[in-house]
């Protein structure tokens, strides 16, 4: 399946823009650890509080978004296998017959496999 040119809202276009905030949220995450341990250096108390407080924000916020990106893939996967077992029911009750003669050939073809060792 092609996604329609100008459509931007296929899986492939989420897989790349969550890519891409990934991508970002983790740069960011660096960024202000880098800082957090830069500003140790000057052992500078208010200033390493404030760089703390930012840190733990944006890992608190990244933390959230991966998690909140994960339950979304966790449903569109689920989705889209209930999706392919329905088309799988619907063709075998359409095609029984066709469906007997498959399962036959793959059982044939795995005993073939087996017998050989």
């Amino acid at each position: 399946m092609h996604p329609i040119p100008g459509n931007e809202s296929g899986p492939r276009s989420r897989t790349s823009e969550s890519t891409q905030q990934l991508r970002e949220d983790l740069h960011n995450l660096t960024q202000t650890i880098e800082e957090l341990v830069s500003a140790t250096a000057d052992d500078s108390r208010s200033n390493i509080k404030e760089l703390r407080q930012r840190a733990e924000q944006r890992l608190r916020d990244t933390r959230a978004r991966l998690e909140a990106r994960g339950e979304r893939f966790y449903g569109d996967a689920r989705e889209t296998v209930t999706q392919q077992a329905d088309a799988c029911d619907r063709y075998v009750h359409d095609h029984p017959w066709t469906s007997i003669g498959i399962g036959a050939g793959v059982g044939v073809v795995i005993g073939m496999l087996i017998g050989r060792r």
